[in-house]
């Protein structure tokens, strides 16, 4: 398995389409330090991003959450994540948007940082074995509830 910071392709990274191996972090940003970052896991499933328009609206809730406003509007990511699967031509894999704080501050509270938006996609097969798809797979359902 190819680690993910030496795959080749392109990531959506701030309003822009950047090379796989050239999208940078810097070790003291706000994000990573302080965890102030947001991110959704979404499935593509013949192409198409399995209930889109539901993830990232929970993803702008989550930014708002945790005190950030994402600096894109929910349609332009939609627009951005469709653009992405397909510039990388993903036919079932995954979508990882993120948004987070960037390394102007350093302290708890770090509310004149950039907010920074990054999405990439990568191919990944099913999480289980395709023949268990025509047999069924076996879940447990908890009865623990919030």
């Amino acid at each position: 398995m190819i680690p993910y910071d030496k795959r080749s392709g392109k990531i959506w990274y701030n309003g822009d389409l950047v090379d796989w191996a050239n999208v940078k972090l810097h070790v003291l940003s706000h994000g990573l330090h302080y965890a102030s970052c947001v991110f959704e896991g979404e499935r593509v499933y013949d192409g198409s991003i399995f209930k889109l328009e539901e993830h990232t609206s929970r993803f702008f809730y989550s930014a708002q959450r945790m005190g950030f406003e994402i600096p894109f509007s929910e349609d332009q990511i939609n627009i951005a994540s469709k653009k992405i699967i397909s510039t990388q031509k993903i036919e079932n894999g995954y979508v990882r948007p993120v948004a987070w704080r960037g390394s102007e501050m350093m302290a708890i509270s770090a509310q004149h940082t950039k907010i920074h938006v990054a999405i990439a996609a990568w191919e990944w097969g099913s999480y289980f074995d395709p023949k268990l798809k025509i047999e069924g797979i076996k879940l447990n359902i908890s009865n623990w509830s919030r």
